[in-house]
């Protein structure tokens, strides 16, 4: 059995190293202040520092031989996705972000698997880059932002998009950006803590509620830190949809929790108990094993976080270790 770590990030010093070269062009620039490289998108995102950890390959490989994991599936920095860029510049940055992720993974064919990014802020381009980096490139999927630079994923015109994926049956790890702007979270670490995973939980509900994953049955999404507040809160989303269907029922007619249990969600949840939790919802074949590597709030022990699942049968162990993943990547169309 060959485990499988779904939620990992990189930033190739390959990128870095296309960035100062050619960023400025693309709408990105590098700067450092003293206090580390980061990056300004469209002269008006401004990013946090980049962690050195991303970049490194060799503690990559080496945190995966000390905590089990056999492949990562390596995902960008999502801070980078930059759909701030106008629509010629990020099909372009896509394009270039892949190659460089792709020969990344290269380096280590067998322990890593890649994931791009797309355009989303344009859509059309988004699905052919999507059908290049699964086809040309034979990457797992790509990893997607909670919003298109603050538009909602329902919002945001992404049929074309969805279609695409839907086709292709790859995987599409949905990550939370940028949460809830607006609302004041700087104090306490509580962007991140509570920030995160309600920004994904919003993001799920307007995919719910939107009729995109009815309409689009075959997506095979996964929200990582186990799906925000979703698993906890979807007793009260199918209320909703049985109590007052004049306002959650307008655009769909499967019910919400049916359809929140054809998503897939990872163990980052930091608790076996919360993780038992996740399965009693929506079952161990929908629960796929994550890290949210190098960062600090990301799971240092995945492997023992499975394991410690009270009552997880050694069937459905194996499935979250790596069975599911495998299953979804044997099924990608390309």
């Amino acid at each position: 059995m060959t485990t499988y770590d779904v939620h990992a990030h990189c930033i190739p010093t390959a990128l870095l190293a296309t960035l100062r070269s050619e960023g400025p062009r693309l709408g990105i620039e590098l700067r450092d202040d003293g206090g580390g490289e980061y990056a300004v998108i469209a002269d008006r995102v401004r990013l946090s520092p980049f962690n050195p950890a991303l970049s490194d390959l060799d503690a990559r490989i080496a945190a995966m031989d000390a905590t089990g994991v056999d492949v990562q599936l390596l995902s960008g920095w999502i801070d980078l996705t930059a759909y701030a860029l106008d629509a010629e510049d990020g099909a372009e940055y896509s394009r270039r972000f892949n190659e460089i992720i792709s020969a990344e993974a290269g380096r280590h064919p067998d322990r890593l698997t890649p994931l791009g990014t797309i355009p989303l802020q344009d859509p059309q381009r988004a699905a052919e880059e999507l059908e290049f980096a699964v086809r040309d490139l034979g990457m797992a999927g790509v990893q997607i932002a909670t919003t298109v630079a603050g538009t909602d994923l329902d919002r945001a015109g992404l049929d074309p998009f969805w279609e695409a994926a839907a086709s292709l049956r790859c995987l599409i790890v949905l990550h939370p950006c940028d949460p809830l702007p607006g609302v004041d979270l700087s104090r306490n670490f509580l962007d991140n803590m509570v920030g995160r995973p309600a920004e994904s939980t919003i993001a799920v509900g307007h995919l719910l509620f939107s009729g995109v994953l009815e309409r689009f049955p075959d997506l095979v999404v996964c929200v990582v830190h186990g799906g925000g507040f979703v698993p906890y809160q979807m007793g009260r989303m199918q209320r909703g949809f049985d109590a007052v269907p004049r306002l959650a029922a307008q655009n769909i007619t499967v019910a919400p929790s049916e359809l929140a249990r054809r998503l897939y969600y990872d163990t980052v949840l930091h608790d076996p108990k919360s993780v038992a939790h996740l399965v009693a919802q929506v079952g161990a074949d929908h629960v796929l094993m994550g890290t949210d590597y190098p960062f600090p709030m990301g799971d240092p022990t995945p492997v023992a976080t499975v394991e410690g699942i009270p009552e997880l049968s050694d069937d459905d162990q194996l499935l979250i270790l790596g069975d599911n993943v495998s299953r979804l990547l044997a099924a990608v169309r390309r």
